[in-house]
């Protein structure tokens, strides 16, 4: 492992409600700017988001911890028919990790499916706890990829885009390392989505992010703040002008880790706009289906290619 640098900080910025976030202001399209700049600098950004408050946080840290305190053989139940979205754990080569998938994560029926397999007789504190957050970070998303197609020019799009997507959360355990065991909690990769949203929920850090340059630095989190990423899908969409950023997790502190990654999958072909497509930018990717491009990815052969979306859909 390099030692890490401190040349490199992501950017934060500051999500108010009734201050940046109503469209057609000064003030949004200020923030705009900063948000695709961030994005096409390091391919994501800490949103401090002032909806996200002390008690969504608190209840979605209650929830996790009791819901990773079930016994292995129930969080194994987590299945699903979509590559890469059920239980992941007991992995030899990232030991610390645990991670459990729940599909239409911002929807009271996926919230409940998922607690309905974990308890057979229903937890509602759990299924409301984590609604409230998976709302939250769904909307957050939303407001960020609406300032990415006002800022490219092509807001014409931007409703329809938001009504082919679905949000998978995967809720994430990395336990304390034991004596000379693998540190690593989650070797370097880029996310397969359209966008993502990190939430730490404990204040332990351990993400960290490689530079355009090479150099891979820590990010600190506070308990308000989502970390908001670019997943391979919006790099093909956006014709490159947004990457995604190589990103991993290590464990060098002595505590457990708690955080909740919520994913965009896109329902309907994902085509990058014509607006996007010039001389100085020629077409880069095919239209593709982003589940297809998913079932490509799970193959184990190809979870090792350089850029698994270019080999996929390049053209």
């Amino acid at each position: 492992m390099g030692s890490l640098t401190k040349h490199h900080k992501l950017p934060v910025i500051e999500l108010i409600t009734n201050e940046n976030l109503k469209p057609g202001t000064e003030s949004w399209s200020k923030t705009c700017k900063e948000v695709v700049s961030a994005l096409e600098e390091y391919g994501c950004f800490v949103g401090s988001y002032d909806k996200m408050t002390q008690e969504i946080h608190n209840g979605v840290y209650n929830a996790l911890e009791e819901l990773f305190d079930l016994p292995t053989h129930i969080k194994m139940e987590n299945k699903s028919n979509k590559p890469l979205y059920g239980y992941v754990g007991q992995v030899p080569l990232i030991p610390v990790f645990e991670s459990m998938g729940i599909d239409y994560a911002n929807t009271f029926e996926g919230i409940q499916s998922f607690t309905n397999v974990m308890w057979p007789n229903g937890n509602q504190g759990f299924s409301e706890n984590l609604l409230r957050y998976t709302k939250l970070a769904a909307e957050l998303e939303k407001i960020v990829v609406q300032m990415i197609f006002e800022s490219y020019g092509v807001g014409k799009y931007y409703e329809s885009h938001i009504n082919s997507v679905n949000y998978l959360s995967r809720v994430m355990k990395y336990r304390e390392p034991k004596m000379n065991e693998n540190k690593m909690g989650l070797v370097s990769h880029t996310d397969k989505t359209f966008m993502s949203t990190i939430h730490q929920i404990n204040g332990i850090d351990g993400l960290e992010i490689k530079a355009k340059d090479g150099e891979w630095f820590g990010v600190e989190l506070s308990p308000s703040t989502i970390v908001v990423m670019a997943g391979d899908v919006i790099m093909a969409w956006s014709n490159e002008r947004i990457k995604p950023p190589h990103h991993r997790v290590n464990m060098e502190g002595k505590e457990t880790r708690f955080s909740i990654g919520q994913f965009s999958f896109m329902d309907k072909m994902v085509q990058t706009p014509e607006e996007l497509i010039d001389d100085e930018h020629p077409l880069k990717y095919k239209t593709f289906d982003h589940y297809k491009f998913l079932e490509f990815f799970s193959q184990e052969k190809n979870r090792r290619l350089e850029s698994a979306i270019k080999t996929y859909c390049g053209v």
